[in-house]
């Protein structure tokens, strides 16, 4: 054989281990929910096996009941929504719209979206229906947290910002609304930003413009991890077979895991 050829053959070989190495997941490689797609089997998990024990809101420090009662902090107020208030609801950090959006079933609709009337419909409702892979993500608990209902209705899927020359929309509750900007409250933004940079790190459908990556990465610094972050991840890890490597090797480091 022409001995010209063995070069050829080395670098042949070393580009298709790089393609190889490339393709094939890897211990580094995050990894999603895939183990339960149902999110009211989420919510019930979140309930009775992770705040069990730490029954408080994350937006306002609110606490509630087994029944799911708010006992409102002194001074809240809101601007709409006000049976909401009397009750808790789970929270998408990363609201369920700004990763649905990702599906073709949530933006177009699909043959088997059709209701007993013969209406077609589209967005979450088809997303859930057809899309595995959507209700797994829906149903990440990394990305549910208790909320007061009034303020996930104002919340929306406003984007999340920094409002220091706005007054808090809910009185002592000191979370902003502007337009289509939220700012949560200081005691949530890390846990927030946190919730954020796992989702986009473990589901390549949900993206992160530059400005939230730089404004999770900076809420990820300036707001470190607390004991109870700690716990709450540390039980959803056990639950639900995968890890948000962003607060556990924060927990590590402070001694916390």
């Amino acid at each position: 054989m022409n001995t010209l050829f063995f070069p050829f053959l080395k670098r042949a070989a070393c580009a298709l281990a790089v393609a190889a190495s490339l393709s094939l997941p890897t211990a580094a490689q995050a990894q999603g929910n895939t183990t339960n797609d149902s999110f009211n089997t989420a919510k019930r998990l979140l309930e009775r096996q992770v705040y069990h024990d730490h029954r408080v809101t994350l937006y306002c420090g609110a606490s509630f009941d087994n029944r799911k009662n708010i006992d409102l902090p002194s001074g809240f107020v809101t601007p709409s929504h006000a049976r909401r208030a009397l009750r808790v609801e789970w929270e998408h950090a990363v609201p369920a719209e700004n990763f649905g959006r990702a599906f073709r079933e949530w933006r177009e609709g699909d043959a088997q979206c059709v209701s007993n009337k013969g209406k077609a419909f589209k967005g979450r409702r088809c997303a859930e229906k057809v899309n595995q892979r959507y209700r797994y993500m829906q149903a990440d608990m990394y990305n549910l947290f208790p909320a007061i209902g009034a303020v996930n209705a104002v919340r929306g899927n406003k984007q999340y910002s920094e409002l220091p020359g706005t007054a808090p929309t809910f009185g002592s509750c000191e979370a902003r609304v502007d337009g289509n900007r939220f700012e949560p409250p200081a005691r949530a933004r890390g846990a927030v930003a946190r919730a954020a940079l796992y989702m986009a790190d473990s589901y390549p459908e949900y993206r992160l413009s530059r400005q939230q990556q730089r404004l999770f990465t900076a809420w990820d610094r300036q707001y470190p991890v607390d004991a109870w972050e700690c716990t709450r991840t540390r039980r959803i890890e056990k639950l639900q077979g995968n890890e948000n490597r962003f607060v556990k090797r924060a927990c590590q480091e402070r001694n916390l895991w």
